[in-house]
């Protein structure tokens, strides 16, 4: 485990999100970084660390998905059926909800305003991002999934290498889930104040519900679909 990055920790068995979750730290956006650097960063011991992260490994896998041996076009339909959709439907209605907290609880909770502002920011950026993955980069790999498996030459893409726009989708990644994070401190970790009516109390639950469903999309993008993408790269050839 030493040796492993976080995301790879998180690919092997997603469990081991919770634990960082925990501790502030980030497996997907930033999930290139290894135990003893996400510890030494977010002040956590990091002995505690891996007997958490061991504890959590040795349950049982059987309700496991291994989205890792899954082939990358399936991979990328299932984020675009799951997690793009999820993104699709829950924008419009948190857009609502917030603007109704603003507007009821705004004098007496000023921070509304600021987390509105940072959700209606997040939600315009990631519609242009789903957009580009859908009609760039995840036809582009299916394309490659295609000549793998049928051997044949591939055309080289105008963006040069899958590489270009993975790195694109992976600093839109990080800059979205940074925005969250700022989300997150102002909500008090989404815990509503005590004053809080039903609606407040559901948006901040839907806030949360959608923080935690990006972290996944992002975990299955950047460190099994991309990396897989990369990999899979090297082994096809391009006409000119």
């Amino acid at each position: 485990m030493a040796h492993k990055t976080v995301g790879q920790i998180v690919t092997e068995n997603y469990r081991t999100a919770q634990i960082f979750k925990k501790y502030g730290i980030d497996f997907c956006c930033k999930g290139n970084r290894n135990v003893e650097e996400v510890a030494k960063k977010n002040n956590v011991n990091a002995s505690v660390l891996y007997n958490e992260l061991e504890a959590v490994q040795n349950q049982s896998n059987n309700d496991q998905v291994d989205f890792k041996s899954w082939p990358l076009d399936l991979l990328a339909d299932y984020i675009e059926k799951k997690h793009h959709r999820y993104v699709e439907e829950k924008i419009p209605i948190l857009k609502q909800y917030l603007d109704k907290l603003c507007k009821v609880h705004g004098g007496s909770h000023p921070e509304l305003f600021e987390i509105n502002e940072h959700y209606i920011a997040s939600a315009g950026e990631l519609t242009a991002h789903m957009k580009k993955e859908e009609l760039i980069l995840f036809p582009f790999i299916r394309k490659m999934v295609d000549s793998k498996q049928k051997g044949t030459i591939m055309k080289k893409p105008h963006f040069g290498t899958v590489e270009n726009p993975i790195e694109m989708m992976m600093h839109e990644h990080e800059n979205e889930g940074d925005r969250f994070r700022k989300i997150e401190t102002l909500s008090n970790n989404y815990t509503p104040p005590a004053d809080a009516c039903n609606t407040y109390r559901v948006t901040f639950s839907l806030l949360k519900e959608f923080e935690d469903d990006l972290h996944k999309h992002i975990h299955l993008e950047n460190n099994i679909l991309f990396s897989e993408a990369k990999l899979m790269e090297t082994g096809l050839t391009y006409s000119n």
